[in-house]
């Protein structure tokens, strides 16, 4: 192919690779995977006779689904084996992967939204996202999926009831979130059990995912006063006088990211609710931490 055309292909496609990183990332939940799949539509873009596609935002919406399905599929057994606790990777003060789009959802990258995705079949995923957060209508989601275009309207109304289950009631405000994370760090740094349990709710729950490379809980850890001792007692293990603690904001949370000698080795991400924190949502498998090296 002439450097020309290559520059063509370059030029048509870089604009929508932040929008197809974006449906990637919410398929599999990994920001490296996402990047692969993206990458793997480049040079399928770049090989296609372009003169024949009409829209290279469907075209390329199509291409990357079908590639994340055909992932999903392969990568099912490893989800199934995984080692304790699964959690998407942490994207850190980045919102490059927003949607825009007028869908409630075009900008919720929580955690607990991946995760209820996570939940939901691969085709059901595939077309809630593309209806509800990427605007694309049942006759392209349809011909995405190799579905009927009421087949799509179905898996999508499923997703959806599913995901309105699981949505929280109302939104904390960057003031309340602020005023907790504040709370959380102090309460962190006093060392008193009962200061944390005070900032967590009573059903709060403690997610750690180290994947079977790390130390991490291979249970969740429920309730205040049990994971203000778990976490004061990680600190006195692991806590290292070269240790660098940096606020961030981890999928649209407030959180951290913790430092050592070589590098980040821990995000901790907090949804707050009701002026408390409900969950904690800790990152420590290295694969998952490499690209914020």
């Amino acid at each position: 192919m002439s450097e020309t055309s290559s520059g063509d292909a370059a030029a048509s496609f870089e604009p929508l690779r932040g929008y197809l990183t974006g449906l990637a990332y919410r398929m599999l939940g990994s920001r490296a995977e996402a990047e692969d799949m993206v990458q793997e539509a480049y040079l399928r873009w770049h090989a296609a006779d372009r003169s024949a596609v009409r829209e290279a935002r469907a075209f390329l919406s199509k291409t990357v689904t079908r590639l994340c399905l055909d992932h999903l599929k392969s990568a099912r057994v490893q989800r199934e084996d995984y080692v304790g606790p699964w959690l998407p990777e942490p994207l850190v003060d980045d919102n490059s992967l927003s949607v825009d789009s007028a869908g409630e959802y075009a900008n919720d990258l929580s955690v607990a939204l991946l995760l209820t995705l996570e939940r939901l079949s691969p085709l059901e995923r595939a077309a809630f996202l593309l209806h509800d957060v990427f605007d694309m209508s049942f006759e392209q989601v349809g011909e995405a999926l190799g579905r009927e275009a009421s087949a799509c309207r179905q898996l999508a109304s499923r997703a959806r009831n599913h995901v309105r289950e699981e949505k929280p009631r109302f939104r904390p405000s960057a003031e309340e979130e602020g005023r907790v994370f504040s709370a959380f760090t102090s309460a962190l740094g006093s060392g008193d059990v009962a200061a944390l349990s005070r900032v967590l709710a009573q059903d709060a729950v403690f997610y750690s995912d180290g994947g079977g490379k790390v130390k991490a809980a291979l249970k969740p850890v429920y309730g205040p006063q049990h994971i203000a001792r778990f976490l004061f007692g990680v600190l006195r293990r692991y806590g290292t006088a070269d240790m660098q603690v940096r606020p961030a904001r981890i999928n649209g949370m407030p959180g951290m990211v913790l430092r050592g000698p070589s590098g980040p080795f821990q995000t901790i991400a907090l949804e707050v609710r009701d002026g408390l924190i409900a969950r904690l949502y800790t990152v420590r498998n290295p694969d998952k931490l490499r690209h914020l090296h």
